[in-house]
């Protein structure tokens, strides 16, 4: 992570630029945190059914599917 600038030395426009910036960084990051969190939801699941069933797998292509619907990728600027 960068250290930040010397914020008296920006312009109100650099101000926001670098606020956008950090917005957008701050955006994907926040996608690419879902998106592991559902592999693990997916992976625990399957675990657990195996764990239950005695070797029993759940439909991973389902659950995939329906995670892919529920997180959305963050919106382009």
């Amino acid at each position: 992570m960068e250290p930040l600038p010397d914020l008296n030395a920006l312009s109100d426009d650099e101000l926001k630029e670098l606020i956008e910036e950090l917005e957008r960084e701050e955006d994907e990051i926040s996608y690419q945190r879902r998106l592991l969190h559902g592999r693990l939801d997916i992976l625990r699941a399957e675990r657990t059914a195996r764990l239950k069933k005695g070797g029993a797998h759940v439909d991973v292509d389902k659950l995939s599917d329906i995670l892919a619907k529920k997180v959305p990728p963050p919106e382009a600027e």
